[in-house]
């Protein structure tokens, strides 16, 4: 376990905010670079004027994931110039739950002493042993955090409630590998609705996709642009004038979704839509089933209709990869918007011969 926590984690460091209302890097260990100092200062809130303090936010930039937890400091006799501090861990995996109860331990040891050492103690305690125990701090295992448990800790039942049949929409944008982007003021209502939209295209378990905190920063928005299909977050409600970044997107304040005319085509809505927005509504809507019973529902589907593509494929040329057959789905009078999901489909799988 230890092994794998080696290969995990990459970096912790701290960022403070003084009487005097400066927010500043104070220690990082091992090290993290200029760029990942800004970016982090950015993400953390101690920097914003509004004030508000985000206990912990989460997020990922050029596929390394942060966590931030930030507290108040009160009454602490080793920090009597600090009112605000934040604790950042950098890590390759995606486990809000895993780091949000490691950087809270992380916190509670630098309330106490004040210096950064004893917090090097324990993460590299976590790095190497996979475990920090003490019992005024309390104790963090690893393994009692599992990468599946993370996928699931989001409400699809919550989604379908809000969007309701409009969450084919949601579905088609993952399974055609576009770009979702999802406006809310809150960072919290954002991270809680972007983390469970994954688990709609259950068959990838692909978490990468996960943009959950972005600024609409230069840097930030280059690197979204680098990567081919995503779900982005943003507070800022100026990315809704930002069509270059989207191809769908969800006004989550106002339960608004908006397909961009670059993708109308592409995301035509037809008789097996209507199926699967139908299939996801009635299985949210019961009571009796949990969240990942939902999930369970919805992957089935997906099943379905990708062993329906997998049926009109061929293998040639001594290619591996199977490639669509384009006459065979002609031939089976599909109705168009059925054929032409299919069609993007096999494109988004990279099954089209080339």
């Amino acid at each position: 376990m230890a092994e794998a926590e080696a290969q995990l984690l990459l970096a912790v460091g701290l960022i403070e905010k003084d009487t005097n209302g400066d927010a500043l890097w104070v220690w990082c260990y091992p090290s993290v670079t200029a760029e990942l100092r800004s970016l982090l200062l950015r993400k953390c809130c101690l920097t914003d004027e509004n004030k508000l303090l985000h206990t912990f936010v989460f997020g990922q930039y050029k596929r390394s994931w942060f966590y931030i937890t930030t507290v108040e400091v009160q009454d602490s006799p080793a920090l009597k110039k600090v009112t605000h501090f934040s604790v950042v861990l950098m890590a390759k995996d995606f486990n809000p739950e895993k780091y949000a109860a490691f950087t809270r331990i992380l916190c509670r040891i630098y309330l106490k002493h004040g210096s950064p050492v004893k917090m090097m103690e324990s993460y590299i305690a976590v790095l190497t042993k996979g475990i920090c125990q003490s019992e005024e701090n309390g104790s963090f295992l690893s393994k009692d955090f599992d990468a599946r448990k993370a996928y699931l800790a989001g409400s699809i039942k919550d989604i379908v409630s809000q969007f309701g049949m409009e969450t084919v929409i949601l579905y088609t944008a993952l399974m055609l590998k576009k770009r979702i982007v999802v406006y809310h003021p809150r960072i919290e209502a954002i991270q809680e609705f972007t983390r469970t939209l994954p688990a709609l295209v259950w068959h990838r378990q692909d978490w990468s996709i996960l943009h959950s905190y972005v600024h609409l920063n230069e840097e930030e928005v280059e690197a979204l642009k680098a990567c081919t299909g995503y779900i982005a977050g943003f507070t800022d409600s100026e990315v809704s004038s930002r069509p270059d970044l989207y191809d769908v997107y969800v006004n989550l304040a106002d339960s608004e979704i908006t397909i961009s005319p670059v993708v109308k085509e592409a995301m035509t809505m037809g008789k097996l839509h209507k199926e699967i927005g139908q299939l996801i509504v009635q299985s949210a809507e019961d009571p009796e089933k949990s969240d990942s019973q939902v999930i369970k529902d919805i992957s089935l589907k997906t099943k379905e209709i990708l062993a329906t593509l997998a049926s009109l494929t061929e293998v040639s040329d001594g290619n591996e990869k199977p490639t669509l057959n384009s006459e065979a789905l002609k031939q089976k009078r599909f109705p168009p918007a059925t054929e032409n999901f299919l069609f993007h489909l096999a494109a988004a799988e990279q099954m089209l011969k080339i």
